[in-house]
């Protein structure tokens, strides 16, 4: 009886090995920040960056010096010149906030030169995670950082069509 009832266990047990995936876990940044093309590209992220924005601060010295002159001005100016004069600081403000959101919006400049910089290096690792899984023979290796998730999955493991089908798309 024990040695049927071990037996079933050892049975179990196996089914249970064949059957668990092999994960792993990766850290993207550790992995990144080690990477010298990595930090060339963040240093010149960062240097573009820091003329954007000086720029930009100068555009808005120049917004408050308007606005300054404006006041100072204002009670010896007819009410056509005042409205002209506003409308000249709100137009000026208006260029600011454009070029603020062309260089540092969701789709700004900075975003563009980050993609054309970071994307072929994080490629890379990609490339090299995707080699390393099939090498290894892992099913799903995630990333510790949590910025990515999920990094690698064994096509197997992918069942979006079968819910597809289930939704009936």
């Amino acid at each position: 009886m024990i040695k049927k009832l071990l037996l079933s266990f050892a049975f179990a047990l196996t089914l249970f090995t064949v059957n668990a995936q092999r994960i792993a876990i990766v850290d993207i940044n550790a992995v990144l920040t080690e990477m010298s093309d990595y930090k060339a590209a963040q240093k010149e992220l960062d240097e573009v960056a820091s003329t954007w924005r000086q720029e930009i601060a100068k555009e808005q010295d120049k917004v408050k010096s308007m606005y300054n002159k404006y006041q100072a001005e204002q009670v010896l100016l007819t009410d056509e010149l005042k409205k002209q004069r506003e409308e000249e600081i709100v137009a000026k403000e208006t260029e600011v906030r454009e070029m603020n959101k062309r260089r540092f919006g969701p789709e700004g400049d900075l975003f563009k030169r980050r993609q054309q910089l970071v994307a072929p290096i994080q490629d890379k690792v990609f490339a090299a995670i995707e080699n390393y899984a099939a090498e290894k023979g892992y099913d799903l290796i995630f990333d510790k950082a949590g910025s990515a998730g999920l990094l690698f999955v064994k096509p197997e493991f992918d069942k979006t069509e079968d819910i597809k089908k289930r939704v009936g798309k």
